[in-house]
């Protein structure tokens, strides 16, 4: 066999290099062999299985590893929203939310109807991990600990929030159907913090424009502070409509947007303590809420004629109840002044002031203010005039304070009045007296000198125009411990109406008083330290009536004795009260009726000295001026 297959095999040719392609001849098979084919083929085919096997192993090692990431991080992401949805909005600001401050505001515009434009500065942060429950606990077991980790870091790579909110109501929890101030600001960053440190260094700097705008009611407001003050604490509830909140910054867009959310109808209440103002009773134990007076210093005061108005200047302290870190900064703030009518009548307005900017300070702010005085009607006068000589009697006079900034709103305060009471009338005497009996009255004729000394700060023209003395005349000099109480009627035309002093003062023994004004003249004269606007005046007395106080005839008797009968003469102290009418130079008319500025003074103290000799008696009335005080002292018997 071996033979016969060694003569069918043909012997194995070795290429060796380039040769003649063999030719073909009979005993060529047309197709070649396939067994080589074959063999190559089946390695091939089992390399294939195996690739595909390898791949097939390791796509579903990957799906099952991907399918159970997933599964792991949709568990992770379920119980950090099953936490989120847990909390309250309440729960997030009375526990989560934490600001400090306002650390500064400033106000930045304010519009005509009452809405204030304000730049707040505070601190902010939130701190989400105790909020979904993420925080460090040393007790923690290891997979506890590895899930709170997780949720750290995904707090911390989604880094802050921006959150949209509707209109902010606040209203006082005693009265929830009343709206006392509505906010609105713009979007704000929040950033999200977990495991903060106990003090506020985490808390991220925030400033932001601010539009207030508060009820126009302004009743409800002094109500709600009253409340407060009384229970010491502000207790308010913050309404929402909405809030939506987006995961990333304000200005940029990126994968962190995708977190987002929106929540509806959030409330929450807020309960603050109302702070404590120096020098006053704590607020609470229903204790009343201070007086602007109790606030409110008025530390200077001047006005002053300008070219067709008076020039008002004030400066005032207000105390300040704000604690040291909160600044803010005010511009100017318009006023306006009025004082009370009459009766039912309607407030008068006297001046338009402003406050210069201002920024806080302790324990008081100062506020300078400057304005004028508005023009007033003819009707006013009198109440102007009542105003004025309150003033000047060193009695405190009731102001009204608005503002166009605040509709509806008069805050009632006091105004001072100088201290010690001024002395408006000085160095008051009659000079040239004459004295002359008539049937069996004396008449009493001469010039009043005075000098009229404004209150200082006061430097306003005046003109002196008429004036109306009630005198009461002494045996000697006036006794120091009396002072003048008049009655005093508060009509503008009508000369005041005086009652003599019950009991009559010692030595007093007569009474002189004009039925009608007395035409003056005045000049200015340089003030004295510590004055304001100085005049003189003079007005002339003609034959007006010297009444003998009942039962003082025989005072009177001995006072004419002295001039008689002396050799010097006698000197007679005055005192009494006077009215005067003067024209002030800038003030403001409304209508005609009156003489620029005309403004009526009453109830003038003053006190004098006046000497009279035997020249001051009519020559030729002498001899029978003895027999007149004898009459008069048959029918008025002491």
């Amino acid at each position: 066999m071996n033979t016969i297959q060694d003569q069918e095999d043909p012997p194995e040719l070795v290429d060796k290099g380039k040769r003649r392609a063999l030719e073909p001849t009979e005993r060529t098979p047309l197709l070649g062999s396939s067994s080589a084919v074959i063999e190559d083929a089946a390695p091939a085919a089992d390399s294939n299985r195996r690739l595909w096997s390898k791949l097939t192993t390791v796509f579903l090692a990957t799906l099952s590893v991907c399918i159970l990431a997933f599964v792991l991080l949709a568990l992770l992401a379920w119980s950090y929203a099953s936490r989120a949805s847990e909390l309250t909005p309440e729960d997030v600001i009375n526990h989560n939310l934490v600001f400090a401050g306002p650390d500064r505001m400033d106000v930045l515009n304010v519009t005509d109807d009452g809405g204030i434009w304000m730049n707040v500065e505070g601190r902010i942060g939130l701190d989400v991990g105790s909020a979904i429950g993420v925080g460090n606990d040393p007790d923690d077991g290891v997979f506890r600990d590895i899930w709170k980790a997780i949720g750290r870091w995904g707090v911390r790579k989604l880094d802050r929030v921006t959150v949209d909110l509707s209109t902010i109501k606040i209203m006082p929890e005693y009265d929830l159907t009343t709206v006392l101030v509505a906010l609105d600001m713009p979007s704000m960053e929040l950033p999200l913090t977990v495991d903060p440190p106990k003090d506020l260094s985490w808390l991220t700097h925030m400033s932001k424009a601010i539009f207030v705008q508060p009820t126009s009611n302004t009743t409800l407001l002094l109500q709600f502070l009253k409340e407060s003050w009384r229970h010491g604490s502000v207790a308010v509830r913050a309404d929402v409509g909405q809030a939506i909140i987006r995961g990333g910054s304000l200005d940029t867009a990126t994968w962190r947007r995708q977190f987002h959310g929106k929540l509806t109808n959030i409330r929450t209440s807020i309960h603050m303590k109302m702070p404590t103002i120096p020098g006053f009773p704590h607020p609470g134990r229903h204790a009343p809420l201070p007086s602007v007076s109790d606030v409110i210093t008025l530390k200077s005061f001047n006005i002053s004629s300008g070219y067709d108005n008076l020039v008002l200047r004030a400066s005032a302290s207000v105390v300040n109840p704000a604690p040291m870190s909160f600044n803010i900064s005010v511009p100017s703030l318009p006023f306006t002044i009025s004082i009370p009518g009459k009766g039912n009548t309607d407030p008068i307005q006297v001046s338009s002031v402003s406050t210069s900017p201002f920024t806080l300070t302790h324990p008081n702010v100062t506020l300078l203010i400057s304005g004028g005085v508005l023009p007033i009607s003819s009707a006013a006068f009198p109440t102007l005039s009542h105003f004025v000589s309150r003033y000047l009697s060193s009695q405190n006079n009731t102001i009204l304070i608005s503002s166009p900034l605040i509709p509806n709103l008069d805050i009632q305060a006091e105004f001072p009045s100088p201290n010690p009471r001024p002395q408006i009338l000085k160095n008051v005497t009659i000079r040239d007296m004459k004295i002359k009996p008539t049937g069996s009255v004396f008449l009493a004729s001469g010039i009043v000198e005075a000098r009229v000394v404004l209150p200082r700060g006061i430097k306003v023209g005046l003109d002196v125009f008429r004036v109306l003395p009630d005198v009461i005349i002494f045996d000697g000099e006036v006794p120091d411990e009396y002072v003048h109480k008049k009655k005093r009627n508060d009509s503008e035309d009508a000369p005041p109406d005086v009652s003599l002093p019950d009991p009559l003062p010692e030595r007093a023994f007569g009474h002189i008083r004009p039925d009608h004004w007395l035409t003056s003249v005045s000049e200015p004269v340089h003030p004295e330290e510590g004055e304001g606007a100085a005049y003189s005046v003079e007005a002339k007395v003609v034959d007006v009536p010297l009444e003998v106080l009942p039962g003082r005839q025989k005072e009177f008797s001995n006072f004419i004795g002295k001039v008689v009968f002396g050799t010097g003469g006698a000197v007679a102290g005055i005192l009494g009260s006077a009215a005067v009418t003067v024209a002030v130079d800038g003030l403001p008319l409304h209508g005609p009726g009156h003489k620029a500025g005309e403004i009526v003074l009453s109830g003038l103290p003053f006190q004098g000295t006046v000497l009279v000799g035997k020249k001051s008696f009519i020559i030729d009335q002498l001899p029978g001026l003895q027999d007149i005080v004898d009459n008069m002292a048959l029918r008025h018997p002491s």
